[in-house]
C-alpha cells in the first residue's frame, strides 16, 4: 500500500468517525466481508460460524495445537500477530478481538475507524450460547449459529440424562494452577456431573493450588493436561513430585485443554470424556 492511499485511508476513517458521531442510528449494514480475528477464542468461533471466504485472518495461536482446537483448520487463513500495522494493511470490515488482546492495538485500530468487537473470555456454558449468537449476528450467519447452539443444547442434556456421580475432580496444571468457581472449567465438571474439590475449596477463578491441599482434598479424580513442554521445565516441578505422582498414580486423567481454553460445541467432548471416566471403578 503506498503512502497516498495510506494517508487517504486515514481521511476517510476521520470522515466515518465524524458521520458516526453525527448519524443517531444507522440503518441494517450488510454482511461483513473481510473478517480479522485477533484472539484465539473468536478465532474459532469465526472458523466455526463464518461463511465461504468471509475470515480472511486468524491470531498466531490459532494453528497451536496446544490452544486451539481447530490448529488444523486455521491453517487455511492468514495470520496475524495483533499488531495494528498489519491488520490495517488487511483492510478488514469486522475485527473480532478478546478483552484481553492487545490493548493499544485495540485502541489504535478503533481510533482509525475501524469496527472492533470485544468478546469476554467464557466462564459457562451459558456464556458459551451467548458468544456463538453474537459471532452469528455480526457475521449475518444466524442460521449457522442456531446450528451450534442446537448442539451444545443438545450434548448439555445427554450429560445431565447421564450418570451423575458425584465423584471429585482437581484440576492440576504446571505451576499448581487450578480453576475454581466461576471458570469454563468448573462449569465443565459440573455437566459431567463431578465436583470440583477447588470449588468446595473456595477458590474462585484460576490459581495456584499447593500441593499439600490436594493431598489433603483427595480428589476421586485428577485432570491434567495432555499436552508436554518440548523441554523440562520447572513450571511441571508439582507434576514430577513423589506425592504428586503417588496421589495421581490411578486417578489421573489427560485432559484435552485446547478444548477448554475456549467455550464452543466441541468443548462438551471433555465433559463426556470426564462423566465415562467416573464410572470407572478406581482403586
Amino acid at each position: 500500500m503506498s503512502k497516498p492511499k495510506i494517508l487517504k485511508r486515514g481521511l476517510f476513517a476521520t470522515a466515518v468517525l465524524g458521520m458516526a458521531a453525527a448519524l443517531p442510528a444507522l440503518a441494517a449494514e450488510p454482511a461483513p466481508r473481510r473478517v480479522v480475528s485477533m484472539n484465539v477464542c473468536t478465532d474459532q468461533l469465526a472458523m466455526l460460524i463464518a461463511g465461504a471466504g468471509q475470515l480472511h485472518s486468524v491470531s498466531a495461536l490459532a494453528d497451536d495445537p496446544r490452544a486451539s482446537a481447530m490448529s488444523d483448520e486455521a491453517r487455511a487463513f492468514a495470520v496475524n500477530h495483533a499488531l495494528a500495522e498489519e491488520i490495517f494493511l488487511m483492510e478488514p470490515d469486522l475485527i473480532l478481538a478478546g478483552t484481553f488482546s492487545a490493548r493499544a492495538t485495540v485502541g489504535l485500530l478503533r481510533r482509525l475507524g475501524f469496527r472492533v468487537e470485544e468478546f469476554a473470555p467464557a466462564r459457562s456454558f451459558a456464556d458459551v450460547r451467548d458468544n456463538i449468537l453474537r459471532i452469528g449476528a455480526l457475521l449475518h450467519r444466524q442460521e449457522r449459529a442456531a446450528e451450534l447452539v442446537a448442539q451444545l443444547d443438545d450434548g448439555l442434556e445427554r450429560l445431565r440424562a447421564g450418570a451423575q456421580s458425584g465423584r471429585t475432580i482437581a484440576l492440576y496444571e504446571p505451576n499448581s494452577y487450578t480453576a475454581g468457581g466461576g471458570t469454563l472449567a468448573n462449569d465443565i465438571f459440573t455437566a459431567a456431573g463431578l465436583v470440583n474439590i477447588a470449588e468446595r475449596l473456595g477458590v474462585t477463578g484460576s490459581t495456584r493450588l499447593p500441593l499439600e491441599q490436594l493431598i489433603m482434598a483427595r480428589p476421586d479424580l485428577i485432570g491434567r493436561s495432555s499436552s508436554d513442554y518440548e523441554a523440562p521445565a520447572l513450571a511441571q516441578e508439582n507434576l514430577v513430585h513423589p506425592a504428586f505422582r503417588a496421589l495421581s498414580q490411578q486417578d489421573a486423567i489427560d485432559l484435552p485443554v485446547a478444548k477448554m481454553i475456549c467455550g464452543a460445541p466441541f468443548t462438551l467432548d471433555v465433559a463426556f470424556m470426564l462423566q465415562d471416566a467416573a464410572k470407572q471403578e478406581r482403586p
